[in-house]
């Protein structure tokens, strides 16, 4: 067989990998709101966290796939938002704010980082993949959607949940755009990051660009602290930039998923709540109680956290983020 069929083959089988994820984690995706969906191959690279935060080594290249859904036919131009998973995969928590967003007349590209590079997911073991990877394919994926007739190139969102919603953070920093952003130099409209990990601290990270950001936490949650992710959008705030932290007490961590109704408890689950982590000027993450180069085999690193839907926040949740897309891709006024 010749390299070109293999990697034919190898995309074939991505895309039916991807698709059958989709199948299982949108079992219920109402139909009336999607007038056509596209399995699209990415074209990504995957990189360490030392080679993204030194932008001069290329990494591996990788062939991922995003779900492209759209909300009604036609030849205009659409404005979308790019959803990345948290650590468990695609989930469908990412099912209810497609319909979500589809509902408003929003395209969704629903970008799966795992499948492509052999990852189910990093739930127990989170040194599987650098943890900026999806911050790649999010720039990646805002390449290929200002290229595709049907989504107008300039109102395009990031939002992230979890370990998808670190990057959603960071996409905004001007370091990270000009080391790794849209080819076309244009950036997304806004972003939407739902408890991120703020454990890090990077370069000149508060050198944001002015795009606007939401940012959500709960009180009691154990997978990503609060109070790092607090501090860091005060000294943002601090330095005049458009960032909103939303934190509601109590809630916990996937509090906007419906399937955590009745808590779920992963016992194996791998995090650095408890490292304070910061960049050295050779690109390295260090930990800061062993001075050393971080690892996931260090002291800090600890295991087991509870994920649970909390009603209340998540309908608060819902309408600050309808009202935030309505705002930054300027739709109508959004529904009550």
């Amino acid at each position: 067989m010749s390299l070109l069929a293999r990697s034919g083959a190898r995309l074939r089988r991505l895309c039916l990998v991807t698709t059958l994820s989709v199948a299982a984690a949108f079992p219920t995706l109402i139909a009336a709101q999607v007038v056509r969906t596209e399995v699209l191959p990415l074209q990504s690279v995957t990189l360490t966290d030392e080679q993204f935060l030194g932008g001069h080594e290329p990494g591996k290249p990788v062939t991922v796939a995003g779900v492209l859904s759209l909300p009604r036919a036609g030849s205009d131009r659409l404005p979308a938002i790019v959803i990345l998973h948290p650590s468990g995969g695609i989930n469908s928590g990412i099912t209810d704010w497609q319909q979500e967003f589809l509902a408003m007349g929003v395209a969704t590209f629903v970008v799966e980082s795992f499948a492509g590079r052999g990852v189910v997911n990093t739930l127990n073991d989170q040194g599987q993949l650098g943890r900026l990877v999806q911050l790649e394919d999010a720039y990646r994926a805002l390449d290929l959607l200002q290229k595709h007739p049907r989504i107008d190139p300039e109102r395009v969102i990031l939002m992230g949940e979890s370990r998808g919603g670190q990057p959603a953070l960071y996409a905004d920093l001007k370091r990270f755009q000009r080391l790794h952003g849209s080819s076309s130099g244009k950036g997304f409209a806004g972003y939407i990051a739902f408890y991120p990990n703020c454990n890090t601290t990077f370069r000149a990270d508060d050198d944001f660009d002015d795009k606007p950001v939401l940012v959500f936490h709960g009180s009691a949650d154990e997978f990503a602290p609060v109070a790092s992710c607090r501090a860091y959008v005060e000294r943002l705030r601090a330095k005049g930039k458009d960032i909103k932290f939303i934190e509601y007490s109590g809630a916990q961590h996937m509090f906007d998923w419906k399937a955590a109704a009745k808590p779920i408890v992963l016992a194996k689950a791998q995090t650095i709540r408890s490292c304070q982590l910061s960049e050295a000027q050779n690109g390295q993450i260090m930990d800061a109680a062993t001075g050393q180069l971080f690892t996931y085999s260090d002291p800090c690193v600890e295991y087991g956290a509870t994920l649970a839907y909390d009603e209340k926040a998540a309908i608060d949740a819902r309408k600050t983020v309808r009202e935030f897309v309505t705002g930054t891709l300027k739709l109508g006024a959004p529904a009550p």
